[in-house]
């Protein structure tokens, strides 16, 4: 099936495919971050007293969630810079 394909290239076109791929991973913890922004917002317009804890609690989960963006972009800079793949020709 991929006669004629010279591997390399094949290689490197996969592993744009999976840094396109790992990119996108950042699209769920922005929505997510976003998302708990709002309700931390609202939280705090309900109960302006608690305010410290919403806010302590909100940043602890946004820190959780943006490691999976900053994994994702990780593993995208790996792909396209580093080319760990190549070497296993």
């Amino acid at each position: 099936m991929l006669q004629g394909l010279d591997p390399k290239a094949f290689i490197l076109g996969c592993s744009a495919i999976g840094a396109g791929l790992a990119a996108i991973a950042g699209i769920g913890p922005g929505i997510g971050q976003g998302y708990a922004a709002g309700k931390a917002a609202e939280a705090v317009g309900r109960q302006p007293e608690a305010q410290g804890d919403v806010i302590r609690t909100m940043i602890l989960g946004q820190a959780v969630a943006e490691t999976t963006g900053i994994y994702g972009l990780v593993i995208a800079i790996i792909l396209l810079f580093v080319r760990p793949l190549l070497e296993a020709l």
